[in-house]
């Protein structure tokens, strides 16, 4: 296959721009610098000319003399033409320095002023470029930069492996790439026998969706829609090159492909995937053909579509690389998805729809046959648009709505104009159909066409609820919709109910008001009553249920249980916003771990079977932090990755699932991670308008501060938690979690009395409210409060309260936290030891990582022994407040500063202030002040 120069990569890239390439990148960085040789390899257009560009550039810039040559296709029968390119700018530097018989050998190939050949001056030719090589590299570093290997004209590729083989000890290397093709090809294997010992070769493989949405995003193509992006990455096998034409195609149409059909691939990469078909058949184009428009195309289905020879046709087309060979399979696979996409956009209309006429009777499965009936079709046509409809009410429940979607708009452009169901009512499915699967850009712009077209009240303000739920929790960007659509929906209390539901969700998230939110979903609830939309009643209800349990609101499971009376709808049983879903977060505040891990398990079953991706994102989420609750924290962190990415791969759920994904990296995974992820889901909340998780992702924050040891840091964060949530209404502690870790981490930097207030009125909405484990975690943050005020013996006793009731009720990692607690308060010997075992134990059960280098760095008392008693203080330190006298009192010890941190659970800093306030206080200068005056205090 050969790549156009037109079609290649700019003549510069920046290595920050190399996309999805970073780590192979850095590899082969390492390997230049490190003075080795690097081999890039892969198939056209996956990349390697931009690696190599951008490796040359970087790399190129520390180096004395760096040479290049790349060989084209047409050119490579020019014999030395590589060769010139490489050595032709400096033959007047080296040529002095060489034996006459090598001069003359090399100036007549470079020049072409004789007839120099391999033949005639074989020897003298190849220790001519060795010779040079080496005079090069007598005054420096050479690199040699050569692309596309598999077009050098053989007499420079010879020339070049003769010297290669031969530069061990000196400072020249080769950084090459070459086109292979398959991801076993074994191709360039006699082009790295041609480089230097110990090269190191990297293949280039297929960017991920992700990778390619970011490179189509960076090259100006950042408008296309997630649903697109994602078939150009299927359409082009991930290869960039492919991926960037075919973006650049859709970005230049004025009109997007429709439903069902394949992308629209421009005549440049049909000329390059295509340039072996003139040497097929007529009749095995045909076929293949057909295989490009069918789904899972096999011979058994070409033999049913009409054509006769398929195995041989299909034989003729994979010797010349058009199809893969699998002898073992039965399905029909073409080499490259490109390949099949180009063939169908090369056909002709009608030859098309004949493709499609033959595979609407062929086809077993009821779904494919409507689309090939529909892509057969032209103009309205009632009894297709019902086909349609029953595939797309069939796909729907095999958990495919993505299918569905693209089954619906279909089944509405063969809807006529007077038919029933509308071809508005069959597009507004469809978009529902889009958002169930992720699709939110695709549900946007059907919603705006049917805004655009309908005058019927239901279908507007159908339409308008698309975009809002559309909008996800950006709802301050869509303000404008709530008038418009209450003006639609008139004095209808069905439709009412819809809107006053979605003002529901807008008070909470937007404005971040519980109360008027709950307050809108009883009122959406009551007019879906009114109007006979179950439905939205259950919806509404939920939503009530929802807000009232992260109130506190005792009215909560009264409303659980309205939500949970039969008549059920489906739709809403499984729902993420559902009476499931909220009963399952009752379940999850109320300490009931394992039927709470019952409970969504079995919901996310559920949402996977029907394909709704936003649900799955939630319900990951959900199980995940039951995981985490339960200590479970490589398994919750896991499913939080599993969650992040499916909420990338469709932009739906990101805040939460980085926020929630940071609570786990900091629990059992890598700490800076967690403080990434928390950061940029503040970002994303402050961003969106979003209060509701704004006051999430600072705990989330706070809790990965605290993690690192930045104790000021979790403070920070969790104050604007705290001033947060009281701003909400928010009152159950059990909510975020983040009371016990900010009361900590104030006992850290020293505001015991803040620490204490925290606790106090935490610890009365968790006794209101039943919280046995936020009481347990109160209690472990209070006895560090005791033991900075002195009381040791009561804060040990209180720690081993909380560890066993915290053990009792299944939250293994908190359990955990305790007894490294005890460990510390206890001021026993080094980690390693006894008291540190039992902290050690629990933590690598739970997998709890971060935590377990906290124990492996303790600063607890260096000596093998526990540390004696206090000695009395003596009179000038009584003066002082009750942590400034412990901090003194061990100094008089001899005490380092993290060994008082350790012993105090405070940090280092907040010793340092401590004892500035002790050395004004006291009107001395040092620690060796302090310990004159227990000297003093103990002379008789």
């Amino acid at each position: 296959m050969t790549v156009r120069r037109d079609f290649q990569e700019p003549a510069r890239c920046r290595p920050d721009l190399v996309i999805g390439r970073e780590e192979l990148f850095a590899g082969a960085r390492g390997q230049l610098a490190s003075g080795g040789s690097v081999l890039l390899h892969g198939p056209a257009g996956i990349g390697k000319s931009t690696v190599l560009r951008a490796l040359a550039e970087e790399y190129g810039a520390t180096v004395r003399t760096v040479l290049r040559c790349s060989a084209t296709e047409s050119e490579s029968h020019l014999p030395f033409l590589a060769l010139a390119d490489l050595l032709g700018l400096v033959l007047d530097e080296v040529s002095g320095r060489l034996p006459a018989a090598q001069r003359t050998a090399l100036e007549s190939a470079l020049t072409g002023r004789g007839e120099s050949s391999l033949q005639r001056d074989g020897l003298a030719l190849r220790l001519a470029v060795l010779s040079a090589l080496r005079a090069l590299a007598a005054h420096g570093p050479v690199l040699v930069v050569a692309d596309d290997l598999q077009w050098l004209d053989p007499a420079s590729a010879e020339l070049l492996g003769f010297a290669a083989r031969r530069l061990e000890g000196t400072p020249v290397q080769l950084l090459c790439a070459v086109r292979t093709e398959g991801r076993q090809s074994q191709e360039y294997d006699r082009h790295l026998r041609a480089c230097p010992p110990g090269t190191l070769a990297v293949r280039l493989g297929p960017l991920s969706r992700t990778q390619v949405a970011e490179l189509l995003d960076h090259r100006g193509h950042g408008c296309l829609s997630r649903s697109t992006v994602r078939e150009i990455h299927r359409t082009s096998g991930g290869n960039p090159l492919f991926a960037l034409e075919l973006g650049r195609a859709l970005a230049d149409s004025p009109t997007p492909p429709r439903p069902g059909e394949p992308l629209p691939v421009p005549t440049s990469l049909r000329a390059l995937v295509l340039s072996r078909l003139d040497m097929l058949s007529v009749e095995a184009r045909r076929t293949l053909l057909v295989a490009s428009a069918g789904a899972r195309p096999t011979p058994a289905l070409l033999h049913a579509a009409g054509r006769e020879n398929a195995e041989a046709e299909c034989a003729q087309a994979a010797e010349l690389g058009l199809l893969a060979t699998e002898p073992d399979a039965p399905a029909v696979r073409f080499a490259h998805p490109l390949i099949s996409a180009a063939l169908y956009a090369e056909a002709p209309a009608h030859e098309r729809r004949a493709a499609h006429a033959a595979l609407s009777t062929a086809a077993s499965d009821p779904i494919e046959r409507a689309r090939h009936l529909a892509l057969a079709t032209t103009g309205t046509d009632p009894e297709v648009a019902t086909r349609l409809a029953e595939a797309a009410a069939l796909a729907r429940d095999r958990g495919a709505p993505s299918v569905a979607a693209q089954l619906g708009l279909l089944a509405a452009r063969h809807t006529p104009a007077d038919g029933a169901p509308s071809p508005q009512e069959r597009r507004l499915t469809a978009a529902e159909d889009a958002i169930t699967a992720g699709e939110v850009d695709l549900a946007r712009d059907i919603a705006r066409e049917v805004l655009a077209r309908a005058t019927v009240p239901a279908d507007r303000v159908r339409a308008w609820m698309i975009v809002i739920d559309t909008a996800g929790h950006t709802m301050a960007e869509v303000d404008a919709v709530f008038p418009q659509a209450l003006a639609d929906a008139g004095d209808d209390p069905r439709l009412l109910a819809l809107v006053h539901y979605q003002l529901a969700w807008r008070a909470l998230i937007v404005e971040g008001d519980f109360t008027k939110a709950r307050e809108a979903a009883a009122h959406a609830a009551e007019l879906a009553a009114r109007g006979e939309d179950r439905r939205t009643e259950l919806l509404s209800l939920a939503f009530q249920a929802q807000t009232e349990t992260l109130m506190g609101h005792p009215e909560a499971p009264r409303t659980i249980k309205r939500a949970l009376k039969e008549p059920q709808d489906p739709r809403v049983a499984w729902h993420h916003n559902g009476a499931g879903s909220a009963r399952f977060r009752w379940l999850v505040m109320g300490d009931q771990l394992a039927e709470a891990r019952t409970t969504v398990t079995a919901l996310l079953r559920e949402v996977r079977r029907r394909g709704s991706v936003e649900s799955e994102v939630h319900f990951l989420r959900g199980l995940a932090e039951t995981e985490l609750r339960a200590g479970h924290c490589g398994r919750a962190l896991e499913l939080a990755r599993d969650s992040l990415r499916l909420a990338r791969d469709s932009g739906i759920g990101e805040t939460a699932s980085a926020m929630l994904t940071s609570l786990a990296e900091a629990s059992g995974g890598d700490v800076d991670r967690a403080l990434a992820l928390a950061r940029e889901a503040v970002d994303h909340a402050e961003e969106d308008g979003d209060q509701m998780y704004l006051s999430r992702a600072l705990g989330a924050l706070g809790y990965a501060q605290l993690v690192a040891g930045d104790p000021t840091g979790t403070v920070r964060s969790l104050r604007r938690v705290r001033t947060l949530e009281l701003g909400l209404g928010i009152t159950d502690p059990a909510r975020g979690r983040w009371h016990g870790d900010l009361a900590e981490a104030l006992v850290r930097t020293g505001e015991v009395a803040e620490a204490q207030d925290v606790i106090d009125v935490s610890r009365e909405h968790a006794l209101r409210l039943g919280r046995e484990s936020v009481l347990a975690v109160l209690d472990r943050s209070e006895a560090l409060v005791r033991a900075a005020r002195g009381d040791l013996e009561a804060a040990l006793a209180q720690l081993t309260s909380a560890q066993e009731r915290l053990g009792k009720l299944g939250y293994g990692l908190e359990e955990a936290r305790a007894a490294f607690a005890l460990a510390r308060l206890r001021g026993g010997p080094r980690p390693g030891s006894a008291v540190f075992d039992e902290a050690t134990r629990m933590f690598r059960r739970c997998r709890a990582l971060p935590w377990l280098r906290q124990v492996g760095e303790s600063p607890a008392a260096a000596e093998p022994e526990p540390a004696p008693a206090a000695p009395q203080a003596p009179a000038a330190l009584l003066a002082l407040a009750a942590m400034e006298r412990q901090v003194a009192a061990l100094v008089m010890e001899g005490a380092t500063n993290r060994e008082i941190a350790a012993r105090l659970f405070i940090s280092v800093k907040t010793v340092e202030a401590t004892l500035t306030r002790v050395y004004r206080k006291l009107g001395i200068r040092s620690r060796v002040d302090i310990v004159r005056l227990a000297a003093g205090h103990r002379a008789p």
